[in-house]
């Protein structure tokens, strides 16, 4: 129905297709033994992911179709480098990647300037990661970036810091059609290595009724300060999957302690 229709580039994202993980997978294996056509077809199904991403800059002043294409240049790099024999969904590694080249483009033409000196440590240091993430698999630390570049690793925060623009820690990421994904879902809990004995006594009673695979979930994020990302590695699973994970363990918890 013409009723829901957005254009953006051209594109009528109402129309846009949605493609199963074991279809998406199908695809990429076809590619990987170069079939061109299967790329086509990646790049069109995952499109809707590009438009939820883009929806958390709406607030900057860009247009959108800008956004949109520098976002779809994010998509097509995940595609191209995106490796089957990883246990992780494509979606999981795909929005960094598209949400790092919309800051990209928004750090090139932001207003407010910076020294030379510190973008030029800030951009050689991204590329350095951006390098060690497809290498990895997962993100490097900062001391790894500044052994790289030879440069101390306080250099590497503040030049990383000055190019950031703050963001809410309640801001959505990304919704895979469930929870949606919270800044604050990717930073590691330090506050909760230190809490008082009477809160650790009422985690514990609570814990005794999760599942083993929640109560995973719940110490390696709460007890060792690991993200959802890290989790999810660890275990196998998508992000979205520890997302509410997480979330339905810590309802059941404090059902059982109230």
């Amino acid at each position: 129905m013409a009723r829901n229709k957005v254009e953006i580039c051209g594109v009528d994202t109402s129309k846009l297709p949605v493609l199963k993980n074991e279809e998406m997978r199908e695809l990429f294996r076809r590619l990987q033994a170069g079939e061109l056509a299967a790329r086509e077809k990646l790049v069109n199904g995952n499109l809707r992911l590009v438009l939820s991403v883009i929806q958390r800059f709406n607030n900057r002043g860009e247009y959108v179709d800008d956004l949109f294409q520098v976002g779809c240049i994010g998509l097509m790099k995940s595609i191209d480098n995106f490796d089957l024999s990883h246990n992780v969904r494509f979606s999981t590694y795909a929005v960094p990647m598209i949400i790092g080249e919309i800051r990209r483009y928004l750090r090139d033409n932001n207003p407010i300037r910076v020294s030379r000196s510190l973008r030029d440590i800030a951009y050689k240091a991204l590329q350095v990661r951006e390098r060690l993430t497809n290498e990895t698999s997962r993100e490097p630390t900062a001391e790894e970036i500044s052994k790289e570049l030879d440069v101390t690793k306080e250099e590497i925060v503040f030049a990383l810091d000055a190019i950031q623009d703050p963001v809410s820690l309640f801001e959505p990421i990304y919704n895979d059609g469930g929870d949606p994904i919270f800044v604050m879902d990717q930073i590691s809990d330090e506050k909760s290595r230190d809490t008082n004995w009477i809160e650790e006594i009422a985690l514990k009673e609570g814990m005794k009724r999760l599942n083993d695979r929640e109560k995973m979930i719940i110490r390696k994020r709460f007890y060792q300060g690991k993200t959802q990302m890290e989790v999810a590695d660890e275990i196998g699973i998508s992000q979205a999957q520890v997302s509410r994970l997480e979330k339905a363990a810590i309802k059941q918890m404090n059902k059982n302690i109230n």
